[in-house]
C-alpha cells in the first residue's frame, strides 16, 4: 500500500469514531512525561485541538508535581511525601497554588492557543469548581473533594473553548485552598460532566500482568475484576488509587476509562480514533 493510500485508510478508519464521539465530552488527565517533554507536549496539544475541531468536547485536567518540587527546591523548602502523597504545609500550599493555577495552567493555555486552539484556564476555586475538606491531618492541606460545580467548565465548552483545569480546591471546612490528587479530580469532574470517556495519561503502557513485560498489557478490564486483580498483586502500588478512581468514575456514570501511555506520541488519537487500542480500557460488564 502506498503512503497516500495508507494516509487515506487512516482517515477513513477515524470516520466512524468521529461520528460516534462528536458532541460528546471527554476528560483528559494530563501529567507525567507527556507534560515534561516538549515533543510529547506538542503531540498532546495537537491531539486535543484536532478532537476539538471535529466537535468533541475536550476538557483537560492537569497536575504539575515536578514543577512544584522544582519551585520548592528553589526557595529551599523540602518536599516531603507521606504514603505517596505530597505533605502540604502552608508554604507548600502557597507554592502549589501559585505553580498550578498560575504558571503551569497559563503555560498550557498559551501553548494550546499558539498551536491554533481556543483554550481557557480554570482552577478549582473558580466558580467553586472543586470544593473539598481536609483528607487527613497527616497529609497537611491535602483535600478530599466533597462537591463539584461543573458549570464554569460547561460554559467554556458551550462557547467553543477547551477548558484547562488545575487541581486546587476551595476549602469548605476552613478558609484555605487544598491540594487535590489530579487523577481523583479528573474522575470527579468526568462524573459531574457525564463524560463519555475519561483518559488518564500515565508513564506506563497501561495495566500489565507482568510489570516487567510490556507484552502482557491487559487491554480490557471490567470493573468487577478489579478486586481480584488487586488481590493477585497485578494492580499494586500507585496503580491501586488510580484504578479506584477509574472504578468510581464508571460507577458515577462515565462510560469508559482509558489508562494510556503518555510517552507514546499521539496516544490519545490512536486510542480514540483508530481500531487499534493501545492502553487499558476499563468498563462495566456488558
Amino acid at each position: 500500500m502506498s503512503s497516500h493510500e495508507q494516509q487515506a485508510q487512516t482517515l477513513i478508519e477515524a470516520l466512524p469514531y468521529i461520528q460516534k464521539f462528536t458532541g460528546k465530552t471527554i476528560v483528559v488527565k494530563y501529567g507525567g512525561n507527556a507534560m515534561i517533554s516538549d515533543t510529547l507536549r506538542r503531540a498532546v496539544m495537537s491531539d486535543i485541538i484536532l478532537l476539538n475541531l471535529v466537535g468533541i468536547r475536550v476538557v483537560v485536567v492537569h497536575g504539575g508535581g515536578p514543577e512544584i518540587s522544582a519551585m520548592l527546591k528553589m526557595i529551599g523548602h523540602e518536599s516531603r511525601f507521606v504514603d505517596g502523597l505530597r505533605y502540604t504545609d502552608v508554604t507548600t500550599m502557597d507554592i502549589v497554588q501559585a505553580v498550578l493555577c498560575g504558571k503551569v495552567n497559563k503555560d498550557l493555555v498559551s501553548q494550546l492557543n499558539r498551536l491554533g486552539g481556543r483554550a481557557i484556564g480554570l482552577c478549582g476555586m473558580d466558580g467553586q469548581l472543586f470544593q473539598a475538606e481536609q483528607l487527613d491531618e497527616k497529609y497537611g492541606l491535602v483535600g478530599k473533594i466533597t462537591g463539584v460545580n461543573p458549570d464554569p467548565v460547561k460554559n467554556a465548552l458551550e462557547n467553543g473553548y477547551i477548558p484547562i483545569v488545575s487541581t486546587v480546591a476551595q476549602g469548605v471546612d476552613d478558609d484555605t485552598a487544598y491540594n487535590i490528587n489530579a487523577d481523583t479530580a479528573a474522575a470527579k469532574l468526568a462524573e459531574a460532566l457525564r463524560a463519555e470517556k475519561l483518559i488518564l495519561l500515565t508513564d506506563v503502557r497501561g495495566l500489565l500482568r507482568d510489570p516487567k513485560d510490556d507484552d502482557t498489557l491487559i487491554h480490557v478490564v471490567h470493573t468487577y475484576e478489579v478486586p481480584a486483580l488487586v488481590a493477585e498483586g497485578v494492580i499494586s502500588g500507585g496503580m491501586i488509587p488510580k484504578m479506584e478512581c477509574c472504578v468510581d468514575a464508571i460507577a458515577g456514570g462515565v462510560d469508559r476509562v482509558h489508562i494510556l501511555d503518555g510517552r507514546i506520541p499521539h496516544s490519545i488519537l490512536i486510542e480514540l480514533l483508530s481500531d487499534q487500542g493501545i492502553g487499558t480500557m476499563l468498563k462495566k460488564e456488558n
